[in-house]
């Protein structure tokens, strides 16, 4: 039966009623249109909290956007823009497309055909394109821009995008910032022992919490966590390559960072474009020019970077290298793994001068030895006074460095003027409290005999200038009550107890038969003094007086590292376990990588023995008796061969016993002695029915064949625990180091990081015999002194089976022999 007029209108009205309602609560039906022309024109979500209207780029572009009601932030625009004439077009097709003045289109949704019946911007700012079922065929949340706002999630293969910077989440869930779709400057996320996840899911909380599903991780929280009503917290990919959360109140126009992932805004690869140098100043990251060598790309915007005022390739005959100071050039991967390196700071800028690819190098002087090279054709800069490294940049010469910032802040008449006015008070007040000081400090020495010569040498001075102090014959007399308790002993010399007059302990070691003049000694000490490390025994002081030469040591309270692994009657019940020994090995091997490959002289020991190790109260190992020695002749390169034999007994690398070239492979030959003397608490040179009457360093090495670990290791150590993995770890190390051909055993950076477990380990070819007074094999040994090649080593690669040039082209010019301060016999406590 057909249905009467009346109840058909009643129907009509039903369906009008309902669609306009719909449309009221944010429906866009087909066939709708929004005009560039009228930015005033939105199109709303059913509470208004988001509009979808065009937004003004500059005076002749607009781009169609979905934005928080207020102005900001917006979530959510195509990627490209149109002149005023253009429109946003909603076709009855179902497809949603993006015209330009002549109609053409600029950006679509693809959805022609695919039952789209309407559109819809709904409360959490999505904008959905529907079939008649209700199913979301297409939706802004799908194809994220730079932006997620709650409600919205990020899905592995979906990507934030900002200029040259991207965002991700990958399989293992954790989340990644990338540069020009290439370097990775952040990836953090997930622990890796998750694995690849099925589908893990990047999602935003209302409250501020930022946290990855499946499994459910938290990953960040705002700031602002869970504070206040009617705010939008969103994370965004910002043009300078950060991601942060903001906050922002409905309305307000205003959003503020709550959180960002890149603390040090400097180590963003890029931020200041190739070779800008990022650093900070009192309002935030800045970006300049290394020196006055280059030129900004453009003066109005700092962060497009530099450019060379002249071009490498102009000037083939004067190419230099520009030095700067506590400065990285940034390396991620997958740089890493082609462009690092192990070399002292000269090998480091020498390597990348000669190299013809090399454009710019950081040396690291944090203990690992580690140089990048960089070879791309860009490099991103980081400078800060914290900085634990040298770089240097690749110029035609010569190098004009920067103006001070002094002399910027200074300029301005009225500001030089106030500045000048401050300098001349500060000197004068200095000048008048030196002058009261010095009057009453004199009258006080003129009317006591407390303080004695010794004060006027370093009360003043407190050692806080880290130079070293001069005393007289009778300060140090005094110091040690006439030279009567004695440390130790050995050939250089013997050390004693002293206390200086501010109280400090101090180790004085009386040298003898030293024959430098007074200005080779006074440099030498200079250089002594200038090598600070955390895992070096300290110079504070020095007497050259006639025939007298003494150096003054800071005191280590726990003597020498032979009194623990060795024990006697005199000396019971000292005792180091498995944890302490490993640490005390490291701590060595980063001091002698120190002493070898940061120090600006390379500096090779020729002495080390667990008595030249002292342990501090803590048990952390500091070396000593280093660096006391004449430089090696310039024409010898990095090579220099002792007529003389000034080592110790056991600790003797092969080289030494045949007169042929030291280098310092030598050192590495005793650091791996001593080591074997770390885990197995016995003297390397010990023969015994025990170790079938060998050698204890061949024996040993039978039993690592055989896999018995533990008769090389010292039996209390069984006793006490250990870490298999490191124990394993370190008798391969110190069978590396003990090669009987220099070329192969690794460097000492090499060693540290073999023995930190950074770098594989190779299974250690057995060490050839070696007798004192003869080398087996000594032909095998190079003895040229120079490379051919420019080669390399890698962070992954095993040690190295040749000598790397790093190493020659590092050191030459520039090693320094250390003879033995302490000397072979020392029981000293510096």
């Amino acid at each position: 039966m057909a249905p009467s007029p009346t109840w058909s209108l009643l129907l009509a009205a039903i369906s009008l009623s309902v669609a306009c309602c719909r449309y009221a609560a944010g429906v866009i039906p087909l066939g709708s249109t929004l005009p560039a022309s009228n930015v005033s024109q939105t199109w709303s979500s059913p509470n208004s909290t988001f509009l979808l209207s065009f937004v003004r780029v500059n005076s002749t572009s607009f781009v169609p956007s979905i934005y928080y009601n207020g102005g900001i932030p917006v979530i959510w625009s195509p990627e490209a823009s149109v002149d005023s004439s253009g429109s946003l077009q909603l076709l009855s097709d179902g497809n949603l497309l993006l015209v330009d003045s002549s109609g053409a289109t600029v950006w679509e949704t693809g959805t022609s055909g695919k039952g789209i019946s309407s559109a819809l911007l709904d409360d959490t700012g999505n904008l959905i394109l529907s079939n008649g079922s209700g199913d979301a065929i297409w939706s802004s949340f799908n194809h994220p821009i730079d932006t997620i706002v709650p409600s919205q999630n990020l899905s592995v293969g979906q990507i934030l995008r900002r200029g040259s910077y991207s965002f991700t989440m990958l399989s293992s869930g954790n989340l990644t910032l990338t540069w020009n779709n290439s370097i990775v400057y952040w990836n953090q996320g997930l622990n890796s022992s998750f694995g690849n996840l099925s589908s893990p899911i990047l999602g935003l909380q209302s409250i501020g919490v930022i946290y990855i599903s499946q499994p459910n991780n938290i990953f960040a929280y705002s700031n602002d966590y869970a504070e206040g009503s009617n705010v939008l917290r969103f994370l965004r990919l910002d043009d300078d390559g950060n991601l942060r959360m903001y906050s922002s109140a409905l309305g307000s126009g205003v959003e503020t960072s709550q959180w960002e992932a890149v603390l040090e805004q400097c180590r963003v690869f890029g931020y200041c474009g190739n070779y800008g140098i990022c650093s900070y100043n009192d309002s935030g990251p800045v970006c300049g020019c290394p020196s006055q060598n280059f030129e900004p790309v453009d003066p109005s915007n700092s962060r497009t970077g530099c450019k060379r005022k002249v071009d490498i390739a102009s000037c083939p005959g004067s190419t230099t290298m520009l030095i700067l100071d506590h400065a990285l050039f940034l390396t991620y991967p997958p740089e890493l793994s082609s462009q690092v390196f192990f070399a002292g700071m000269s090998g480091c800028r020498l390597n990348c001068l000669v190299g013809g690819s090399c454009v710019a190098s950081s040396s690291l002087s944090d203990g690992t030895g580690l140089c990048y090279l960089k070879t791309s054709n860009f490099v991103s800069g980081y400078e800060n006074p914290t900085l634990p490294s040298t770089s240097y940049i690749k110029v035609c010469g010569p190098v004009v460095p920067n103006p001070p910032p002094l002399q910027d802040a200074l300029n301005g008449k009225n500001r030089g003027l106030r500045a000048w006015i401050v300098v001349l008070v500060v000197l004068g007040s200095l000048l008048g409290l030196i002058l009261v000081e010095s009057g009453l400090w004199c009258w006080c020495l003129r009317n006591s005999t407390r303080f004695g010569g010794l004060a006027n040498q370093y009360a003043l001075l407190e050692y806080a200038s880290g130079a070293p102090v001069q005393f007289t014959y009778k300060d140090l007399q005094r110091a040690t009550k006439g030279f009567k308790e004695k440390l130790g002993e050995g050939g250089f010399g013997t050390v004693y107890r002293g206390i200086l007059a501010n109280r400090q302990i101090v180790a004085v070691k009386q040298l003898e038969g030293i024959e430098q003049g007074e200005k080779q000694f006074r440099m030498e000490v200079a250089t002594i003094s200038s090598t600070h490390h955390l895992n070096l025994v300290r110079l504070i002081g020095f007497c050259s007086e006639g025939k007298h030469r003494l150096l003054v040591y800071e005191f280590m309270k726990n003597g020498s590292l032979d009194n623990f692994l060795f024990p006697n009657e005199e000396l019971p019940g000292k005792f180091l376990n498995w944890e302490q020994r490993f640490n005390i090995a490291l701590g060595t091997a980063r001091g002698i990588t120190y002493l070898h490959e940061e120090c600006r002289d390379c500096i090779v020991h020729c002495d080390i023995k667990p008595e030249n190790i002292l342990l501090d109260e803590n048990n952390n190992a500091k070396v000593s008796d280093f660096g006391l020695a004449k430089l090696i002749n310039q024409k010898d390169h990095r090579y220099r061969t002792l007529t003389s034999v000034r080592g110790t007994r056991g600790y003797l690398a092969p080289e030494w016993l045949a007169n042929l070239p030291v280098t310092s492979k030598s050192d590495v030959y005793s650091y791996g002695m001593v080591l074997l003397e770390i885990i197995s608490g016995k003297r390397n040179f010990e023969v015994s029915a025990q170790t079938n009457h060998l050698k204890f360093s061949l024996w040993a090495y039978e039993e690592l064949e055989k896999g018995n670990i533990e008769a090389i290791m010292d039996k209390r150590l069984a006793e006490e625990g250990y870490d298999e993995e490191e124990m394993s770890r370190a008798i391969q190390v110190s069978f590396w180091c003990i090669q009987e051909q220099p070329s192969h055993r690794p460097s000492m950076g090499k060693v540290v990081q073999m023995l930190d477990g950074i770098a594989e380990i190779r299974r250690p070819p057995a060490p050839n015999a070696t007798i004192e007074g003869s080398v087996v094999g000594r032909s095998s040994i190079n003895t040229s002194g120079t490379a051919s090649t420019l080669s390399t080593l890698p962070v992954s690669a095993p040690p190295p089976s040749s000598s790397s040039s790093v190493e020659a082209v590092g050191r030459k010019n520039s090693e320094r022999a250390g003879f033995s301060i302490y000397g072979s016999n020392s029981k000293s406590s510096m």
